[in-house]
């Protein structure tokens, strides 16, 4: 099991996730994110915006993608 937070996933906030997989933390954190665009947490559109503007460019989402999963991979395995 390792722990990501909101932030470290592109987000707004401290929020934390615990997951086996990058693809189940990335599951979870867009839930998160879903809920708090239902909420209209102003700091989390702003993130997501940023995130829109990224997903114009293919290859600039992967290289994010690619980025996110090897920071996934080196963290250490929660206690």
């Amino acid at each position: 099991m390792k722990t990501m937070t909101c932030k470290q996933l592109g987000g707004a906030c401290d929020a934390t996730f615990q997951a086996e997989t990058f693809e189940k933390i990335a599951e979870l954190s867009k839930k998160h994110a879903m809920e708090m665009f239902e909420k209209g947490d102003a700091d989390h559109l702003k993130a997501m915006e940023e995130m829109k503007m990224l997903m114009q460019s293919p290859d600039a989402m992967q290289d994010w993608f690619d980025n996110k999963r090897r920071q996934f991979d080196a963290l250490a395995e929660d206690k």
